[in-house]
Protein backbone atom coordinates (compact mmCIF):
# COMPACT_ATOMS: atom_id res chain seq x y z
CA UNK A 1 0.00 0.00 0.00
CA UNK A 2 0.73 3.25 -1.01
CA UNK A 3 1.63 6.15 1.99
CA UNK A 4 -1.55 7.92 2.55
CA UNK A 5 -1.19 11.81 4.21
CA UNK A 6 -3.86 12.37 6.70
CA UNK A 7 -4.54 15.87 8.02
CA UNK A 8 -4.61 15.76 11.78
CA UNK A 9 -5.20 18.19 14.59
CA UNK A 10 -4.13 21.35 13.81
CA UNK A 11 -3.51 20.85 10.25
CA UNK A 12 -0.56 18.58 10.42
CA UNK A 13 -0.11 15.45 8.40
CA UNK A 14 0.64 12.66 9.31
CA UNK A 15 2.41 9.95 7.33
CA UNK A 16 0.32 6.10 7.04
CA UNK A 17 1.11 3.02 5.41
CA UNK A 18 0.29 -0.45 6.00
CA UNK A 19 3.63 -2.68 6.42
CA UNK A 20 4.75 -6.27 6.76
CA UNK A 21 7.00 -6.81 10.02
CA UNK A 22 10.06 -9.70 8.85
CA UNK A 23 10.30 -12.30 9.07
CA UNK A 24 7.07 -13.66 9.10
CA UNK A 25 5.32 -10.82 7.37
CA UNK A 26 3.04 -10.20 10.38
CA UNK A 27 0.37 -6.98 8.77
CA UNK A 28 0.96 -3.55 11.03
CA UNK A 29 0.17 -0.01 10.53
CA UNK A 30 2.84 2.74 10.74
CA UNK A 31 1.68 6.08 11.11
CA UNK A 32 4.02 8.94 11.01
CA UNK A 33 2.98 13.23 12.25
CA UNK A 34 5.08 15.76 10.76
CA UNK A 35 7.91 16.30 12.88
CA UNK A 36 7.94 13.11 14.86
CA UNK A 37 10.35 13.18 17.86
CA UNK A 38 9.98 9.28 18.97
CA UNK A 39 8.13 6.21 17.78
CA UNK A 40 6.05 3.92 19.67
CA UNK A 41 5.51 0.39 18.97
CA UNK A 42 2.01 -1.15 20.50
CA UNK A 43 1.62 -4.81 21.67
CA UNK A 44 -2.35 -5.37 21.83
CA UNK A 45 -3.70 -7.63 24.42
CA UNK A 46 -5.27 -10.95 24.36
CA UNK A 47 -8.09 -11.41 21.77
CA UNK A 48 -7.57 -8.63 20.14
CA UNK A 49 -5.11 -6.86 17.18
CA UNK A 50 -3.72 -3.95 15.64
CA UNK A 51 -7.51 -2.72 15.36
CA UNK A 52 -8.15 -2.27 19.09
CA UNK A 53 -10.45 0.54 19.25
CA UNK A 54 -8.68 1.68 22.44
CA UNK A 55 -5.41 1.62 21.02
CA UNK A 56 -6.38 3.38 18.19
CA UNK A 57 -7.36 6.19 20.41
CA UNK A 58 -4.63 6.33 22.58
CA UNK A 59 -2.48 6.60 19.24
CA UNK A 60 -4.04 9.09 17.96
CA UNK A 61 -3.29 10.92 21.31
CA UNK A 62 0.06 10.65 20.64
CA UNK A 63 0.08 11.31 16.94
CA UNK A 64 -1.86 15.13 18.31
CA UNK A 65 2.22 15.16 20.58
CA UNK A 66 4.47 14.60 17.56
CA UNK A 67 4.56 10.87 18.18
CA UNK A 68 4.99 8.17 15.36
CA UNK A 69 3.35 4.81 16.19
CA UNK A 70 3.29 1.29 15.47
CA UNK A 71 0.39 -1.22 15.71
CA UNK A 72 0.43 -5.09 14.50
CA UNK A 73 -0.57 -8.16 14.28
CA UNK A 74 1.27 -10.35 17.18
CA UNK A 75 0.34 -12.91 15.65
CA UNK A 76 -0.22 -14.89 12.14
CA UNK A 77 -4.31 -15.34 11.00
CA UNK A 78 -3.75 -18.92 11.44
CA UNK A 79 -2.11 -18.58 14.95
CA UNK A 80 -5.24 -17.09 16.58
CA UNK A 81 -7.40 -20.14 16.70
CA UNK A 82 -5.12 -21.39 19.33
CA UNK A 83 -5.87 -19.77 22.71
CA UNK A 84 -2.42 -21.32 23.81
CA UNK A 85 -0.76 -18.77 21.76
CA UNK A 86 -2.88 -15.24 23.26
CA UNK A 87 -1.09 -16.22 26.45
CA UNK A 88 2.25 -17.65 25.20
CA UNK A 89 4.62 -14.64 26.46
CA UNK A 90 7.46 -15.94 25.30
CA UNK A 91 6.21 -15.96 21.63
CA UNK A 92 4.82 -12.45 21.92
CA UNK A 93 7.58 -10.52 23.41
CA UNK A 94 9.83 -12.61 20.39
CA UNK A 95 7.24 -10.86 17.59
CA UNK A 96 7.87 -7.61 19.97
CA UNK A 97 11.40 -8.18 19.22
CA UNK A 98 11.02 -8.71 15.82
CA UNK A 99 9.10 -5.75 15.18
CA UNK A 100 11.94 -3.05 17.30
CA UNK A 101 14.52 -4.55 15.24
CA UNK A 102 12.82 -4.08 11.89
CA UNK A 103 11.84 -0.69 12.83
CA UNK A 104 15.05 0.73 14.37
CA UNK A 105 16.69 -0.58 10.44
CA UNK A 106 13.87 1.45 8.54
CA UNK A 107 15.71 4.75 6.72
CA UNK A 108 12.70 6.84 8.15
CA UNK A 109 12.28 5.85 11.25
CA UNK A 110 15.80 4.37 12.02
CA UNK A 111 16.65 7.76 13.73
CA UNK A 112 14.12 7.78 16.22
CA UNK A 113 14.11 7.08 20.07
CA UNK A 114 11.22 4.29 20.60
CA UNK A 115 9.20 3.37 23.15
CA UNK A 116 6.70 0.36 23.55
CA UNK A 117 3.01 0.55 24.90
CA UNK A 118 1.20 -2.91 26.05
CA UNK A 119 -1.98 -3.75 27.16
CA UNK A 120 -3.18 -6.35 29.15
CA UNK A 121 -1.09 -9.64 28.05
CA UNK A 122 0.80 -7.18 25.60
CA UNK A 123 1.98 -5.25 28.81
CA UNK A 124 4.11 -8.48 29.21
CA UNK A 125 5.10 -9.12 25.95
CA UNK A 126 6.27 -5.61 26.33
CA UNK A 127 8.68 -6.05 28.88
CA UNK A 128 9.88 -9.39 28.13
CA UNK A 129 10.86 -7.42 24.87
CA UNK A 130 12.42 -4.22 26.91
CA UNK A 131 14.32 -6.61 28.86
CA UNK A 132 16.30 -8.05 26.19
CA UNK A 133 16.53 -4.83 24.18
CA UNK A 134 17.16 -2.29 26.52
CA UNK A 135 20.24 -0.69 24.00
CA UNK A 136 16.86 0.18 21.97
CA UNK A 137 13.77 0.72 23.95
CA UNK A 138 13.69 3.94 26.22
CA UNK A 139 10.69 3.65 28.00
CA UNK A 140 7.80 1.90 28.47
CA UNK A 141 3.96 2.14 29.44
CA UNK A 142 1.56 -0.48 30.17
CA UNK A 143 -2.71 0.06 30.30
CA UNK A 144 -4.53 -2.27 32.13
CA UNK A 145 -1.70 -4.90 31.86
CA UNK A 146 -0.63 -8.08 32.84
CA UNK A 147 3.43 -7.03 33.81
CA UNK A 148 3.36 -10.22 36.20
CA UNK A 149 3.34 -12.22 33.40
CA UNK A 150 6.87 -11.02 32.02
CA UNK A 151 7.75 -13.19 35.67
CA UNK A 152 11.96 -12.99 35.47
CA UNK A 153 12.44 -10.65 32.48
CA UNK A 154 11.00 -7.76 35.45
CA UNK A 155 14.18 -7.45 37.30
CA UNK A 156 16.30 -7.00 33.92
CA UNK A 157 14.22 -4.07 32.55
CA UNK A 158 15.98 -1.42 32.89
CA UNK A 159 13.65 1.48 30.67
CA UNK A 160 11.90 3.44 32.58
CA UNK A 161 8.40 1.58 33.04
CA UNK A 162 5.13 3.09 33.75
CA UNK A 163 1.97 1.06 34.79
CA UNK A 164 -1.72 2.58 34.43
CA UNK A 165 -4.18 0.25 36.10
CA UNK A 166 -8.05 1.33 36.52
CA UNK A 167 -8.76 2.38 40.32
CA UNK A 168 -11.47 -0.41 39.91
CA UNK A 169 -9.74 -3.12 38.18
CA UNK A 170 -9.38 -4.81 41.13
CA UNK A 171 -6.94 -8.34 41.42
CA UNK A 172 -4.74 -6.60 38.30
CA UNK A 173 -4.22 -3.42 40.84
CA UNK A 174 -2.30 -6.32 43.02
CA UNK A 175 -0.78 -8.05 40.37
CA UNK A 176 0.80 -4.67 38.98
CA UNK A 177 1.89 -3.61 42.21
CA UNK A 178 3.57 -7.60 42.24
CA UNK A 179 5.43 -6.17 39.53
CA UNK A 180 6.31 -3.09 40.03
CA UNK A 181 8.47 -4.21 43.13
CA UNK A 182 10.18 -6.37 40.97
CA UNK A 183 10.95 -4.46 38.08
CA UNK A 184 14.63 -2.20 37.55
CA UNK A 185 15.21 0.59 36.76
CA UNK A 186 12.83 3.78 36.87
CA UNK A 187 9.22 2.88 37.39
CA UNK A 188 5.92 4.19 38.67
CA UNK A 189 2.43 3.02 39.04
CA UNK A 190 -0.86 5.59 38.26
CA UNK A 191 -4.32 4.40 39.23
CA UNK A 192 -6.90 5.73 37.25
CA UNK A 193 -9.92 6.72 40.14
CA UNK A 194 -12.48 4.42 39.50
CA UNK A 195 -11.78 2.89 36.09
CA UNK A 196 -12.36 -0.80 34.92
CA UNK A 197 -10.44 -3.26 33.12
CA UNK A 198 -10.94 -1.29 29.80
CA UNK A 199 -10.68 1.82 30.63
CA UNK A 200 -14.63 2.70 29.37
CA UNK A 201 -15.82 5.13 31.99
CA UNK A 202 -16.30 8.31 30.54
CA UNK A 203 -12.55 10.71 31.13
CA UNK A 204 -10.57 7.34 31.82
CA UNK A 205 -9.05 6.68 28.24
CA UNK A 206 -8.42 10.18 27.83
CA UNK A 207 -6.13 10.17 31.33
CA UNK A 208 -4.45 6.92 29.88
CA UNK A 209 -3.52 9.04 26.46
CA UNK A 210 -2.21 12.40 28.97
CA UNK A 211 -0.10 9.59 31.33
CA UNK A 212 1.22 8.02 28.61
CA UNK A 213 1.99 10.59 26.44
CA UNK A 214 3.81 12.73 29.49
CA UNK A 215 6.19 9.60 30.15
CA UNK A 216 6.90 8.92 26.24
CA UNK A 217 7.95 12.75 26.32
CA UNK A 218 9.57 12.81 29.25
CA UNK A 219 11.69 10.07 28.82
CA UNK A 220 12.51 9.82 25.06
CA UNK A 221 12.00 13.49 23.38
CA UNK A 222 15.24 14.63 24.58
CA UNK A 223 16.69 11.20 23.41
CA UNK A 224 19.43 11.40 20.38
CA UNK A 225 18.97 7.84 19.46
CA UNK A 226 16.85 4.60 20.39
CA UNK A 227 19.68 3.99 23.39
CA UNK A 228 20.75 7.54 23.78
CA UNK A 229 18.73 6.95 27.17
CA UNK A 230 20.23 4.44 28.84
CA UNK A 231 23.70 6.53 28.28
CA UNK A 232 21.82 9.57 29.65
CA UNK A 233 20.82 7.67 32.38
CA UNK A 234 24.22 5.79 33.50
CA UNK A 235 26.14 9.49 33.56
CA UNK A 236 23.83 10.73 36.47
Amino acid sequence: MQPVSVVGRGGSATLEREVRIPPLGLQGTLKQPAGAKALIVFAHGSGSSRFSPRNLQVAKGLHDRHIATLLFDLLLPEEEDDRKNVFDIKLLGQRLLDAVDWITELPDAAGLPIGLFGASTGAAAALVAASARGERVGAVVSRGGRPDLAGSALPHVKAPTLLIVGGADYGVIELNQWALKRLGGEKKIEIVPDATHLFPEPGALEAVIELAAAWFERHLFESESPGSNSAKQSKQ
